[in-house]
């Protein structure tokens, strides 16, 4: 993964960055980041692609704690004092609100962060900055089922019995569901139709996963062929030489930023503000395109890989893609899984 990572991103910035995503020199570390992730794809990225170029260039140890963007929060908030369970924050726009408005967070220096040179300025505010996009959209498998169009057929009774349904503990169950009940006449502030689609789907649904993390192994499995999911989730399991597809929704894809933050308490936010910035080099932004993780640059000195071009067209298109008010989302949010919880995984 390292050699294929490193070319990428040689091809993409002529090689300075690149030498070290290729052949990373062992360093001793001087200092430590812990940092937040999502489990599994995110997880395995930072170590392989940005863990290794932070050591060379800063003799920085990253170490990384896997969890979701909810449970990031959770923590952080179960330890209001003493030392910070980790560093860095890595937040969907939901849980980046909360942990902005509980005082979880400082503001970042940006004369620290040189490589926000490029950086889409709608990415970046004072407490953090977006280092990938997210599009979701459907996932399926093109040797058992038919190709969806759009959100409403993930209820048709050609699919019975092969979709997945989770529901709004991660960014993209929430956001999918949001389309889910737009697609039925509903909206952000009208959930009940996605709930009533959901309940006359119970008796033939799939699977119910209680959690976002469940959906790979389920269709891996071949427990299920088609649920709702990021790209990131879709290019890993293609990397896996798993069959599937994914499809942007004929109503239109959300995307969101995921975004970086340094802990109100860090104790080394000098060392994180460098883990930041490299995260946004172009190298590194331009290796971490490589599927998996095939994540979206948020760093327009990266040229769009292929596949991501493909997939968005370009860094400007994505501005056009579905947004969400989180505003109006994160009152309503807690409500919306317990109902779910009540209602669906009961």
């Amino acid at each position: 993964m390292t050699d294929r990572i490193g070319r990428r991103a040689a091809l993409a910035t002529g090689g300075l960055a690149a030498a070290a995503v290729l052949s990373p020199r062992k360093a001793a570390a001087s200092s430590t980041v812990v940092a937040a992730h999502y489990p599994n794809t995110w997880e395995t990225a930072y170590r392989d692609v940005v863990a290794p170029v932070l050591q060379q260039r800063h003799q920085i140890e990253l170490v990384i704690t896997p969890l979701l963007a909810f449970d990031q929060v959770a923590r952080a908030l179960a330890q209001p004092r003493g030392r910070p369970p980790f560093d860095c924050f890595c937040l969907d726009p939901g849980p980046r609100r909360t942990a902005i408005e509980r005082g979880l967070v400082q503001q970042i220096d940006r004369a620290k962060l040189p490589n926000l040179q490029g950086v889409s300025p709608g990415y970046v505010d004072e407490w953090g900055v977006g280092v990938a996009m997210q599009v979701v959209g459907i996932a399926y498998n093109p040797s058992r089922v038919e190709k969806p169009t759009g959100w409403r057929d993930l209820f048709e009774p050609k699919y019975h019995r092969r979709v997945a349904i989770t529901g709004f503990g991660s960014t993209f169950g929430t956001v999918a569901m949001i389309e889910i009940a737009k697609a039925f006449g509903g909206s952000e502030t009208n959930m009940e139709p996605a709930f009533e689609a959901v309940r006359r789907l119970l008796p033939n649904v799939g699977a119910v996963a209680l959690n976002s993390a469940q959906l790979p192994s389920l269709f891996q499995q071949g427990q299920i062929d088609i649920f709702y999911t990021n790209t990131n989730n879709v290019a890993a399991l293609k990397a896996q030489g798993v069959n599937i597809e994914f499809v942007q929704p004929d109503t239109g894809c959300p995307a969101f930023a995921t975004t970086m933050h340094i802990h109100a308490r860090s104790t080394v936010a000098n060392e994180a503000h460098q883990y930041i910035n490299v995260s946004l080099d172009p190298a590194i932004q331009a290796a971490l395109q490589e599927p998996p993780p095939m994540f979206i640059p948020t760093q327009t000195r990266t040229p769009l890989a292929p596949e991501v071009a493909a997939l968005v067209g370009s860094h400007d298109a994505l501005s056009r893609f579905i947004q969400h008010d989180w505003g109006v989302i994160n009152p309503q949010r807690s409500a919306w899984i317990e109902r779910f919880n009540r209602e669906v995984r009961a």
